[in-house]
């Protein structure tokens, strides 16, 4: 008998043969012609599939209290509309050259990172899901002298992460497991490494610092800070902005030059502190599909699971599928 895993894998590998193609094909097409498609698109996604809305209008709801209805209504059809051009500015990720990138997303002050890899630094950039996040390594990789390396959670299935590896390094960037940080970041030689972290994904509570972001309690992912202040990484944030359709501009602010002297959550909760800056100027290139802030009881229940998986000699497995 097939399993249903076998099964489940082979309706994979065959949607990435069927989609691989035409996607590639579409990478090609001048960007122009992509945000029409984008267009296009957007009614699908928003009106017919409804793709998260729930979510998102409770997210905007929570965060932007002092709003009408309307204005509601409006900033979710700003955002859907972001994310639209947003999956298709990855599809061009395949091709694009180095020179339409650097035309469409430039570093404002690389000299700010010059000058930390001419003292020999390896760096930690820091930034979350907004804007378009892989542009801005793509402009960080071509501007500064800096080995860019990023850390990802990889796909499920090996033939996606290979899809994504490859998109993920061209201009010479690298990606390392996020399971793999500090080992591989311990192990950086004399050639100054950036290592570029997105730390706005809900954690672990376990794991977490408790926060205030967006007006709302929110645990955050606390890898940042451990790692710079086991290392002595200096933390540089990046700001991104969208200059208009199809152009960014990203900004390095560093953040903390010598790490180990922080307090305790200093560096976590001052990185979360520039990302709302940046999400209260611009909320539309946020990802507000997320399920950024789990309710008390879901938290609750997934410290109960946490513990029972904890306990010692413990043969059950516990599976646990947070959205």
């Amino acid at each position: 008998m097939i399993s249903i895993n076998h099964t489940y894998n082979f309706v994979k590998t065959l949607t990435f043969y069927l989609l691989s193609p035409p996607l590639y094909l579409i990478s090609l097409l001048p960007l122009n012609t992509l945000y029409k498609l984008s267009d296009l698109c957007f009614p699908l996604v928003y009106h017919i599939l409804q793709y998260r809305r729930k979510v998102v209008h409770t997210n905007l709801r929570r965060v932007f209290t002092n709003k009408t209805p309307a204005e509601l209504e409006q900033l979710a059809q700003d955002f859907y509309h972001y994310l639209c051009d947003l999956i298709f500015e990855h599809i061009k990720n395949l091709t694009i050259s180095a020179p339409q990138t650097l035309q469409k997303c430039k570093l404002r002050n690389p000299e700010l990172l010059d000058q930390l890899h001419a003292q020999g630094k390896h760096i930690i950039l820091v930034a979350g899901h907004y804007g378009n996040w892989e542009w801005a390594g793509n402009a960080i990789a071509l501007q500064t002298r800096y080995q860019f390396n990023a850390l990802y959670k990889p796909l499920s299935h090996p033939y996606f992460d290979r899809w994504v590896q490859r998109m993920r390094t061209r201009f010479g960037r690298k990606l390392t497991d996020y399971r793999k940080a500090f080992p591989t970041m311990h192990a950086y030689k004399t050639t100054p490494t950036a290592t570029a972290i997105l730390a706005d994904q809900s954690p672990r509570t376990t794991q977490a610092c408790m926060t205030t972001f967006l007006n709302q309690p929110t645990h955050v992912f606390r890898g940042v800070e451990k790692l710079a202040r086991k290392l002595d990484h200096p933390v540089v944030y990046i700001s991104m902005y969208r200059v208009r359709r199809g152009y960014y501009q990203a900004e390095a602010k560093l953040l903390f030059a010598a790490p180990t002297t922080t307090s305790p959550d200093e560096i976590t909760i001052a990185h979360t502190r520039q990302l709302e800056i940046d999400i209260r100027n611009q909320p539309a290139t946020w990802l507000w599909s997320h399920k950024r802030w789990l309710s008390t009881t879901v938290r609750q229940s997934v410290r109960t699971l946490e513990q029972a998986c904890r306990k010692p000699g413990g043969k059950s497995t516990i599976i646990c599928r947070c959205l």
